[in-house]
């Protein structure tokens, strides 16, 4: 993993000095995972920056919090750490002040996340000075994944498919939707935990799958994101489970959602959910190098008009690092697709008060199409209990 992130960091470099930017500040925590191999467990809610500056000519610098600095000096390859503490004259913005030199000329940061206590800092300290986005920049990189990205992806795949095993193990009349999440995070964290050891960067990785659960049951299925709770599954309710801010390892997230139903279904949850799963497969049946990410939603939606379904939904985006990354598959986004890019790739339908349609899967785009990262049956799913 550091051999990767260090590559990647003189790769940008050289993307640096082609497009003529000196340096940048670093402050999202999946960019600096990216690039530096690490991350923290506190962070900016905690007040505790961490940036990376990275030079387009010399070596880049860690600045962290003291607290935090034995481990990131463990976990990362970069080895110019510089370390600030809450109180006295050694705080971050003196760290970053030092870091960014005398008079820079313009200041290069990732202008769509980077927290506000550091952008209101920079507007201050050096006012006049313009501050440009080098998010793009990034993201051309991070859109293509290498192979050991992808390895590592199929590994949050089998960790994601352990989940589902657990949930729809669970899954039974008079049981309850917490009980749902206890099980999926068990399933998770063991799986994750068969692929790591105690040796070397790995040991800084936690198994540890967590975040809250998103699940709806009955009625509130259509509520797209409602968390677990302490309701009792009944019978013939749909329940929908989404692992997008859970199916994740060494930094990796994945999408990956399914719909079931409990001991049997009724007739207008199954037209729901066949819609959903059949724009589904249409979208990724048009996956391959060479189309436009708007082509593979407008599969998609083709299906939905056919059935007289509306949905608001993307069809897909991006991922890696990061939750969201470009480009997304949605009317609008012309990027071709290429070999190594990462989706996850989702049929949805609403019916507000009523039921919902859901499936989700993530993929890699290949040179004659796609392989699936994530696997759990792609069909109407009713639990024998």
């Amino acid at each position: 993993m550091l051999d990767e992130a260090k590559n990647r960091t003189l790769a940008l470099q050289a993307r640096m000095q082609e497009i003529g930017i000196r340096r940048a500040v670093f402050t999202d925590e999946s960019s600096i995972a990216y690039l530096a191999g690490f991350w923290g467990y506190l962070g900016i809610e905690f007040g505790r920056p961490s940036m990376l500056v990275v030079d387009a000519d010399d070596a880049p610098i860690v600045i962290t919090p003291l607290m935090e600095s034995e481990m990131v000096g463990a976990m990362t390859w970069v080895e110019d750490l510089r370390v600030w503490e809450d109180m006295g004259q050694r705080t971050w913005g003196r760290a970053l002040a030092g870091a960014l030199g005398d008079n820079p000329g313009e200041i290069w940061v990732e202008r769509g996340t980077i927290p506000a206590i550091a952008r209101n800092y920079l507007d201050e300290t050096y006012p006049g000075v313009p501050i440009k986005d080098i998010s793009p920049v990034l993201g051309a990189m991070r859109m293509i994944k290498s192979p050991f990205e992808i390895q590592v992806m199929k590994e949050a795949g089998q960790i994601a498919g352990a989940m589902m095993a657990a949930a729809h193990g669970s899954l039974r009349e008079g049981a309850q939707e917490y009980e749902s999440a206890l099980a999926v995070i068990d399933a998770g964290t063991r799986k994750a935990a068969s692929f790591l050891t105690d040796k070397g960067w790995e040991r800084f990785v936690s198994p540890m799958i967590h975040n809250l659960q998103i699940l709806q049951s009955g009625k509130d299925t259509s509520m797209v994101h409602r968390r677990a709770s302490v309701r009792h599954y009944q019978r013939a309710d749909p329940v929908y489970f989404c692992f997008c801010n859970m199916a994740q390892f060494k930094q990796y997230k994945l999408g990956f959602d399914r719909m079931f139903h409990i001991g049997e279904v009724t007739d207008e949850a199954a037209r729901v959910q066949q819609a959903a799963i059949d724009a589904q497969q249409a979208a990724i049946a048009t996956i391959r190098p060479g189309i436009e990410a708007q082509d593979v939603a407008a599969a998609a939606n083709e299906v939905y008009a056919s059935r007289g379904y509306e949905t608001g939904y993307r069809t897909g985006r991006s991922i890696g690092v990061a939750y969201l990354e470009a480009p997304e598959l949605k009317a609008g986004d012309k990027t071709i697709l290429q070999p190594g890019m990462t989706f996850a790739v989702d049929g949805g339908i609403s019916i507000d008060g009523v039921t919902a349609g859901r499936i989700g899967d993530s993929l890699v785009v290949t040179e004659t199409g796609f392989d699936y990262i994530t696997d759990y049956p792609r069909t109407l799913l009713v639990t024998e209990r």
